[in-house]
């Protein structure tokens, strides 16, 4: 017996969390409670016909894992239901969820126009990697509205932006930049990681595509790598759906089952995050031995207004500049003792990086420079750890850092 969709028609009425809980759910035979694990590459068919009438898509079974998994589909509902999107399909990696969100829809000559304020490896795929296959790229300030006017060409068929940026938390107007891609017939892909799906809905902002790293705030314990793309059925159908099928960029059942697990907590701990996120940055605002703290959800931040605008909270990192240069940096990092060194985010436990040296090392210092990563800035992805364990723990650090 083919697992069956639970309760399908009462999903609309139900609030977020409620969502996140039930939504998507497919029971076997069996009625787990849990949702099952369908670690299968393939699946049987009871005829001949039957198996003719898969491949032709006149039978709504599964086929092949690599193509649709009762597990990932569980996933992908439940995304679609906190998003607010049509259609949705699971990937291996964010990064899976990147590339396959711009190549499915682009052909040489093609031209795409991306904010330059980027995660090192999407930098990659817009600048190096797309021009390629003969699509060409053009970076721009996505602070700056005229600069999205200015880049648009005939040719060109997507725009490409993160908001709050990595690493230094700039923010980028969705709404606004997505009237001007629209204006000319482009879609807009928005990576949506740093401000998670709780806390802004790019779709509801106007954007057409968002994708997600699912490894960070999604699986939420550093457990299992994972990505998500959502959109409308007609980009899906006509342009991600056989890409997916054909090139294999798949999320795997297990991963897809943790990603589940994650998403009964994602509200619960969102809220956490976002709370001593806000706490360490208003404490961290009044310390002598940075030279710059950078918060989205303070007063400060440059675009505080826009951040008011499009999102429900500051969000769980928090960048800042030490006094001093990469050895007072190092320094710092080095002495910590409950928040660790990584270069991942969105975990249960807190980490830091040093953006300079590892996730953008591949930029010029000229490039880093004009993107305010400089050497003696230093990114916290704030964890669920007691906020005054935190404090005690970089004070510690700060002093330390004096040399």
């Amino acid at each position: 017996m083919a697992p069956q969709d639970d309760r399908p028609n009462q999903e609309n009425n139900w609030q977020t969390a409620t969502k996140l809980v039930h939504g998507g759910t497919l029971r076997s035979e069996f009625q787990e409670t849990s949702e099952g694990v369908f670690l299968t590459s393939g699946y049987v068919y009871d005829s001949a016909e039957q198996a003719e009438a898969r491949f032709k898509g006149d039978d709504p079974g599964y086929i092949y894992s690599r193509f649709s998994n009762p597990t990932v589909n569980m996933f992908e509902a439940r995304m679609m239901a906190l998003e607010g999107a049509e259609a949705a399909r699971a990937t291996a990696t964010g990064m899976a969820a990147v590339t396959a969100a711009m190549l499915c829809q682009l052909n040489a000559g093609d031209h795409v126009v991306s904010a330059r304020a980027l995660f090192g490896s999407c930098l990659y795929v817009i600048e190096t990697l797309l021009p390629r296959f003969g699509i060409k790229s053009t970076l721009v300030d996505g602070r700056d509205l005229d600069s999205w006017r200015d880049a648009c060409q005939d040719n060109t068929k997507a725009f490409f932006l993160e908001t709050p940026t990595n690493p230094t938390l700039e923010m980028v107007d969705i709404q606004a930049v997505s009237e001007i891609a629209h204006e000319i017939g482009a879609r807009v892909v928005v990576d949506n990681v740093f401000s998670t799906p709780m806390l802004q809905r790019p779709l509801k902002l106007g954007a057409d595509i968002v994708v997600y790293s699912a490894t960070k705030h999604i699986d939420g314990q550093g457990r299992c790598l994972g990505g998500i793309i959502l959109g409308s059925n007609e980009f899906v159908d006509d342009h991600l759906h056989n890409f997916m099928r054909q090139t294999g960029p798949s999320l795997s059942p297990f991963n897809a089952w943790v990603m589940l697990k994650g998403l009964e907590t994602l509200p619960i701990r969102v809220d956490r995050h976002v709370a001593s996120a806000t706490a360490l940055a208003d404490w961290l605002a009044n310390r002598s031995e940075l030279a710059q703290m950078i918060y989205p959800g303070r007063s400060d931040h440059p675009q505080y207004e826009l951040v008011k605008k499009q999102m429900d909270g500051g969000g769980p990192l928090i960048a800042f500049s030490l006094d001093g240069n990469k050895e007072t940096a190092f320094r710092f990092m080095n002495a910590l003792e409950i928040i660790r060194i990584s270069n991942n985010l969105g975990d249960a436990k807190s980490l830091i990086t040093h953006p300079a040296t590892t996730t953008h090392q591949r930029l010029t210092p000229e490039v880093r420079a004009e993107l305010g990563i400089c050497d003696n800035l230093v990114r916290l992805s704030v964890g669920l750890e007691d906020v005054a364990d935190l404090m005690a723990d970089i004070d510690q650090a700060l002093t330390a850092a004096k040399g």
